[in-house]
């Protein structure tokens, strides 16, 4: 059987065509040194790949080398064949070789194909509820027949509350245990450092599953314990509960340690035996089968000059204080905390990414491409596919609709609402000028402000935008936050 390639995001068994095929490993050292990437991130990311060699044992070649290119000279002559790699860059280094066969991608629900035909047929108008719609019937997730389970194919209303006052009261998700192999990496990475290798964030234990093991065990430990909690307060935040009832998951499936059908058909089979509501479980199922593969997808079918895409002129670049993850400058007590989530952890859940971080990027107007780099790198869970449309299309606004049907830019209310960040904060959400005016809040209006004509045909922002034109003190609110500037605010 001819040997599969394997990169360090494809390294669960659905990669594989038998058992004990053949593989090849590649550590590259240059792929740290092209970007500073979080250390927690190249921590896990090499533990993943260490511990993969390891369990394959003689069944695979493990080659740690400066390139690419310099491991496929010490296999030459033997044919490969590697699943479509997750990045352009990667996806045409592939191509361009001989002797290796490029195989249709795995890790995901939906073929290229089926979504390319899905696209194709939409005329220019994509929206994610409408393939989410299509994939759970294409591929008979949480269905009745021809009809939604439950009747209804979206439960987003039920999954939107605020955090409960009393706390999240869910079991702790089962944190990994270091063994010889991370200290193997830690060691590695500090002499990296040593010889000049740059990384962000701190250093810690790792948080996330390096293995299809530890992560089984995890999403075992979520269906079981903590799915039922999920869906109602997925969207809200807690200053002192970064994980809630969240899955953890991402970082394991984007390594391509869990197949994500199989995570979603138990995640159904809780909801069939009556062991999750079907609010949780459907919530858990439209970010897999919905989002995650959405992502990917627009990836690849809007094309390579996507990611370039400044659709509202954002051209002010990303703060140093931003860039380094600088959480200790910052008085706001909600961008503070998920910035210091950023650093200490290398992750936070997707609202805190969504409407703290890129909320306040996009009143700011810093530009896109550099948000796309900057989220890719400093997350654990980050890479290219994952970041692009994420941040062009839905958190920046960038390419002016073609995957989201507005900007997601809100002012201090919605943090205060679905948070308990205001509380203790010495910026009040309520106020838009003056010292202790929100910089959140008085960034929405700078933002509709500095934006209205290319927003104006926005039927979603009407409302709004009336609002902005009744505002008596707009001048001084533009003033104040044109002095602002880029500050850590």
């Amino acid at each position: 059987m001819i040997r599969r390639w394997l990169f360090a995001d494809q390294l669960g068994p659905h990669f594989l065509d038998a058992p004990r095929q053949p593989v090849l490993l590649v550590e590259s050292k240059a792929v740290f040194r092209r970007r500073a990437f979080h250390r927690q991130k190249a921590h896990l990311v090499l533990s993943a790949l260490r511990h993969r060699a390891a369990e394959l044992g003689d069944q695979a070649i493990f080659l740690r080398t400066e390139t690419y290119a310099e491991a496929l000279r010490k296999v030459s002559g033997e044919p490969l064949d590697v699943c479509h790699p997750t990045s352009r860059r990667a996806h045409e280094f592939v191509q361009g070789l001989d002797g290796v066969t490029v195989r249709p991608p795995r890790g995901f629900a939906t073929s290229p194909a089926s979504f390319v035909a899905w696209a194709d047929g939409r005329h220019g108008r994509l929206r994610m509820e409408d393939f989410y719609r299509d994939a759970r019937r294409r591929l008979d997730v949480l269905m009745d027949g021809d009809a939604p389970a439950g009747g209804r194919w979206n439960l987003d209303t039920e999954n939107r509350q605020p955090p409960p006052r009393e706390g999240m009261e869910v079991p702790a998700p089962p944190m990994p245990v270091e063994d010889e192999i991370d200290e193997g990496v830690r060691a590695d990475l500090d002499q990296w450092e040593r010889e000049g290798i740059r990384f962000v964030g701190a250093d810690g234990p790792r948080l996330f599953p390096a293995t299809r093991a530890e992560a089984l065990a995890r999403l075992r430990h979520f269906i079981n314990h903590r799915l039922s909690a999920f869906g109602p307060y997925e969207d809200a935040m807690l200053a002192d509960d970064p994980w809630m009832a969240h899955s953890m998951l991402s970082a394991p499936l984007n390594l391509g340690l869990i197949d994500p059908l199989d995570a979603v058909r138990r995640a159904e089979d809780a909801y069939r035996a009556g062991k999750a509501p079907l609010s949780s479980v459907e919530g858990f199922v439209r970010q897999l089968i919905g989002w995650r593969d959405y992502i990917w997808h627009l990836y690849w079918y809007f094309g390579a000059d996507y990611g370039g895409a400044d659709g509202l002129r954002a051209t002010r670049p990303v703060p140093s204080w931003f860039q380094s993850l600088d959480a200790d400058s910052v008085e706001a007590r909600c961008l503070a905390d998920v910035l210091r989530g950023v650093r200490d952890r290398g992750w936070v859940h997707h609202i805190p990414r969504l409407m703290v971080l890129g909320n306040y990027a996009l009143q700011r107007g810093w530009r896109p491409a550099e948000l796309v780099d900057w989220f890719h790198r400093s997350f654990v869970d980050g890479y290219e596919w994952v970041m692009t449309a994420n941040v062009i299309g839905m958190s920046q606004y960038a390419d002016l609709g073609a995957m989201t049907t507005k900007p997601y830019a809100a002012g201090g209310a919605y943090i205060n609402r679905m948070s308990d960040y205001c509380r203790g904060c010495r910026y009040d959400p309520r106020s838009r000028l003056g010292v202790n005016a929100c910089p959140y809040t008085a960034g929405y209006w700078s933002f509709l402000d500095r934006n209205r004509g290319r927003l104006l045909g926005n039927a979603r922002l009407g409302q709004a935008m009336r609002q902005l034109d009744r505002l008596e003190d707009l001048g001084a609110v533009r003033d104040q936050e044109r002095d602002r500037g880029d500050r850590a605010p």
